[in-house]
């Protein structure tokens, strides 16, 4: 079925998975309409709580996001996930393959949800997924699950994203260190030990509360949670949907959890910003880059000259547009 641009926006905002769908893929293909297309939409965005779930590659983050839906829906809310996959650096493919152990949200007609490749962006998350997020926003979804690729230290552009950060860690896989090296303790509010049943998960578990206890928190700032949780069996569960309810309230009664919620939109706008400026700039201009990349093979140039160079040339005649 094909909608007019103001029947995708009607049905959107109506809450039509259908519409949605295609409205992301919209957002994914780069369609010049999109601006246009989000600005016509009138509803009040921002009441979705994001929560971003993110950890290293097997952590169980898609079994776990499963059953935090089944959760979340059992609190009567409306509940839509976006599951991000790498893609291949060769063909630009991707499985996308999340869904596969999301069986019971899956089986929920109720429950949204959208697989996503990355298509060649790092972080975590795809380029779509900011704006993806403000979509489901205004389709009037409760709470919007971004899981994140599982790509360890670098995987941190979840926090210019979600509301609230669930970092999920797994026993024998030297997490500990990970933590200290990526810089986790900064970005998460929630600290999930999955597969607790696993041999190495007290340790893991009281190694948490140590690197914790060496940070300082204010009387009126968030302090991360440390929950355990087997996802297979729903174990544990309840308890980090809680936390993440918490950490909401926080965030709407403190005046740091608005300082924070500030700066996550401020990053977004930024980040939004300069895409489209990059789109802007390249559009068309292939046949230069090409040729200032040979002048950097062969030497003649280094790549900083050819940025320079590159935009000495074009700032001054770029036409901002709504596209």
């Amino acid at each position: 079925m094909k909608f007019t641009n103001d029947e995708l926006v009607a049905r959107t905002l109506a809450g039509d998975s259908r519409a949605i769908a295609r409205f992301i893929t919209k957002i994914e293909n780069g369609d010049p309409e999109v601006a246009a297309l989000a600005a016509s939409m009138r509803r009040p965005a921002g009441r979705a709580h994001v929560v971003g779930v993110t950890g290293s590659p097997g952590a169980g983050k898609s079994t776990l996001v499963d059953a935090m839906a089944a959760r979340y829906r059992a609190r009567g809310a409306k509940v839509a996930i976006l599951a991000v996959d790498p893609s291949s650096p060769f063909s630009g493919g991707a499985i996308l393959g999340d869904r596969i152990r999301m069986n019971q949200a899956a089986e929920d007609s109720t429950v949204f949800i959208r697989s996503m490749a990355t298509r060649g962006s790092l972080g975590g998350l795809a380029r779509a997924t900011l704006e993806s997020v403000h979509v489901l926003d205004c389709a009037g979804f409760d709470v919007v699950l971004v899981e994140t690729v599982g790509v360890g230290q670098a995987e941190v552009d979840i926090m210019r994203t979600a509301d609230t950060c669930v970092v999920v860690l797994v026993p024998g896989m030297g997490d500990s260190v990970q933590i200290i090296k990526a810089g986790l303790m900064e970005i998460a509010d929630l600290f999930v030990v999955n597969k607790a049943d696993r041999d190495g998960a007290l340790l893991l578990e009281k190694d948490l509360y140590t690197l914790l206890s060496l940070e300082e928190f204010a009387a009126d700032h968030w302090k991360p949670r440390i929950l355990k949780s087997v996802a297979t069996s729903g174990e544990g569960v309840s308890e980090i949907v809680e936390g993440t309810v918490a950490h909401s309230a926080w965030l709407e009664s403190s005046p740091v959890g608005y300082s924070r919620r500030l700066r996550i939109v401020s990053q977004t706008i930024a980040t939004l910003i300069g895409e489209r400026i990059t789109r802007m700039i390249l559009t068309g201009e292939e046949e230069a880059v090409a040729e200032l990349s040979k002048r950097c093979i062969s030497r003649s140039l280094t790549p900083i000259e050819a940025v320079n160079q590159f935009l000495g040339t074009r700032l001054g005649r770029i036409k901002f547009e709504n596209k």
